[in-house]
C-alpha cells in the first residue's frame, strides 16, 4: 500500500543550499527573536511527503504550485536547508547590536512578485538609507565628488544640493545618461513580459525559449560594453559610473554579458525599496504560510533516479523518494552526486566579500583632513590595485562613530583595514558566492536536467541573478511541473485564472 501511494502522488523535493557558509551565523543572529520563522517539525514518513528548500527559490516555486493547483493541498510539504535558517542568499548581519542586509538587500519598483509576497505577507517596506554624497575613487584620488547636504539638514537646501549635483553629472557625462536611462528602460518593459496573464504566455522549457520569447535573449550574447557603444554611450561614462554600478551590484566590470548589466544598472535607479526587518522575511513568510515541515541542517548528498521516482540521500542518513526533484540552489561549487550522471554547462560564481566594519574611516588613506569630507558612497575604477570595489555608509551613530559596509573581491586583511580605518570597534566578514561570473555570450543549463522530472530553477541565473528574476523562474518551473507531471488542463484550471487575476489586479494596485 505505501507503495501505491507513493507511484500516486506527485513528491516534488526543493533542493536548497545557500552557497555562503558565513551566512548562517550571520542571518541566524538576526532571524533568533523572530517570530516569521517556520518552527521545525518531526521528520514524515519519505512517501507522504512534498519537500522544499528554503531559499528564495525554492520559497517562490512552493508558493507558485500551491497557488496555481489546489492539486498540492494533498501533500505534507517538507522543507530541507543546510543552515539553520531560511532565506539563502537573502540574509542579514548584526553588528553592534544593530541589524543590517548582508545579502540581497534592494528591490526594483517594478519588482511584482516580491511586492506581492510582500503584501500578501503584510510585511512592511522601507526605502534603504540614500547616501547623501558619491565619490568615484581610482586608488589615489576622487575623480568625481559630489557635493553633501548633510550639515544643512534642511529640506530646501537639499533640495538644492541635489540639483547642483545633477547639474554637475550631466556636464561631465553629458546626454549619455539619458542614453543609459532609456537603455535601462528598454530592458526593464522587456521583463515585465514575464508578468502577462498566463493565458497568453507560454510555459517555457529552456532559458534560451524564455529569454528569446522576452526579447532579452540577444543582450546575454554580448558584452555590457558592446550593448553601450551601440546606443552611442560615452566612454567616459562606461569607464566611471557605469563601471562603479556594476561592481557595487554584481562585483563585475561591463565586460560582463549585457542583460545582467542591465539589470546591475536598473538597481542603481530611484524607488528602490527592501523589507523592513530584513528581505529574508519573504522565504520565511512564504515558508510559514504553505503548511510545511522545516528541517534544517540537513543536505543532500545524492540524487539518483530508480525508474520511477528519484531516491534522495541526506547527510543525516535520511532517504527520501519523490517522483518530481526540484534543485533550486546554484550547483556549481555543490558536491551533489548525480545518477545517472547530469550535464550543465560550467561556470563560476562570483564572490563577493561583505565586512562590516563599525568605527571611522582614516581621511588621511583618502588624502583628506578630515572624515566629514568623504562620500557616504565610495565607489572605484576596474583597477586590479584597488583592495576593495565600494565603501557605504550604512548609519551614522555620531559625528565620529559609523557603520560602514565594505564590497571586495577578495577578504580585507586587517593590516588593509587598519590602513582604511582609524577605529575600528567590531568587524565582521561574509564570503558570499553570491551570483554567476557572467560572460558572453551565456550558455545555459537546462531547467529539466535529465529529461524527466528533475528540475532546475537556478538555470536562469546565468541570465540576471535577482530576487525578483529568481521568483520569475520559480514561477515558470512550477507551470512546467504542471503541464508536465499532471495534465495540462491544470494550467487553464479556474484555480489558476482565478489567481492571476488576483496577482495582475494586484500589480496595478502596485
Amino acid at each position: 500500500m505505501a507503495t501505491l501511494v507513493r507511484r500516486s502522488l506527485a513528491h516534488c523535493w526543493f533542493v536548497a543550499r545557500t552557497t555562503c557558509d558565513q551566512a548562517s551565523s550571520a542571518a541566524g543572529s538576526s532571524a533568533a527573536g523572530s517570530n516569521v520563522q517556520p518552527a521545525i517539525a518531526k521528520h514524515t514518513e519519505p512517501p507522504d511527503v512534498v519537500r522544499a528548500g528554503g531559499g528564495g527559490c525554492g520559497a517562490s516555486s512552493l508558493h507558485k504550485l500551491q497557488r496555481i493547483d489546489s492539486i498540492l493541498s494533498r501533500f505534507v510539504v517538507g522543507i530541507l536547508d543546510r543552515n539553520g535558517v531560511v532565506g539563502g542568499r537573502m540574509a542579514t548581519v548584526t553588528i553592534s547590536g544593530e541589524t543590517f542586509e548582508a545579502g540581497a538587500s534592494i528591490l526594483h519598483p517594478k519588482n511584482y512578485h516580491v511586492l506581492n509576497y510582500t503584501k500578501l505577507l503584510t510585511l512592511k517596506r522601507r526605502e534603504p538609507s540614500s547616501s547623501d554624497s558619491f565619490g568615484i575613487w581610482n586608488g589615489k584620488k576622487f575623480v568625481l565628488k559630489t557635493i553633501s547636504a548633510r550639515s544643512w539638514k534642511v529640506p530646501i537646501v537639499e533640495k538644492m544640493v541635489s540639483l547642483v549635483n545633477s547639474v554637475y553629472l550631466f556636464v561631465r557625462y553629458g546626454f549619455s545618461l539619458l542614453k543609459m536611462q532609456t537603455f535601462v528602460d528598454d530592458t526593464v518593459e522587456r521583463f515585465l513580459n514575464y508578468y502577462q496573464a498566463v493565458e497568453g504566455r507560454p510555459v517555457f522549457e529552456s532559458v534560451d525559449e524564455m529569454l528569446e520569447w522576452a526579447g532579452l535573449f540577444n543582450l546575454t550574447t554580448r558584452t555590457l560594453e558592446d550593448q553601450l557603444i551601440d546606443v552611442k554611450i560615452s566612454p567616459l561614462l562606461m569607464q566611471e559610473l557605469i563601471t562603479v554600478i556594476t561592481r557595487i551590484n554584481y562585483g563585475q566590470s561591463i565586460y560582463m554579458s549585457g542583460l545582467a548589466g542591465a539589470v546591475s544598472l536598473a538597481g542603481s535607479g530611484g524607488g528602490l525599496w527592501a523589507v523592513e526587518g530584513g528581505n529574508w522575511q519573504m522565504a520565511a513568510g512564504l515558508i510559514n504560510s504553505s503548511d510545511v515541515e522545516l528541517h534544517l541542517h540537513e543536505e543532500i548528498e545524492s540524487i539518483s533516479y530508480l525508474g520511477e521516482y528519484y531516491e534522495l540521500n541526506s547527510t543525516k542518513g535520511s532517504s527520501y523518494a519523490c517522483e518530481v526533484t526540484v534543485v533550486a540552489t546554484p550547483l556549481d561549487e555543490l558536491d551533489i552526486h548525480f545518477s545517472p550522471p547530469i550535464s550543465i554547462p560550467k561556470r563560476k560564481l562570483q564572490h563577493t566579500h561583505a565586512t562590516f566594519v563599525r568605527g571611522v574611516l582614516n581621511p588621511v588613506y583618502f588624502g583628506m583632513d578630515d572624515v566629514s569630507k568623504i562620500p557616504d558612497l565610495v565607489g572605484t575604477i576596474e583597477d586590479p590595485d584597488l583592495p576593495f570595489t565600494s565603501i557605504s555608509v550604512l548609519k551614522q551613530h555620531s559625528e565620529k562613530d559609523f557603520t560602514y559596509k565594505i564590497f571586495s573581491r577578495k577578504p580585507m586583511a586587517d593590516a588593509l583595514l587598519d590602513d582604511i580605518f582609524r577605529v575600528r570597534k567590531e568587524t565582521i566578514q561574509i564570503n558570499w558566492g553570491a551570483y554567476p561570473h557572467y560572460k558572453a555570450p551565456e550558455v545555459f543549463a537546462p531547467f529539466v536536467l535529465d529529461g524527466q522530472h528533475l528540475y532546475y530553477v537556478n538555470a536562469f541565473e546565468n541570465a540576471a541573478s535577482t530576487m525578483e528574476t529568481s521568483a520569475v523562474a520559480a514561477e515558470n518551473v512550477a507551470r512546467l511541473i504542471l503541464s508536465r507531471f499532471f495534465s495540462k488542463a491544470s494550467l487553464s484550471s479556474s484555480n489558476l485564472k482565478s489567481s492571476t487575476s488576483d496577482e495582475e489586479h494586484l500589480h496595478q494596485d502596485l
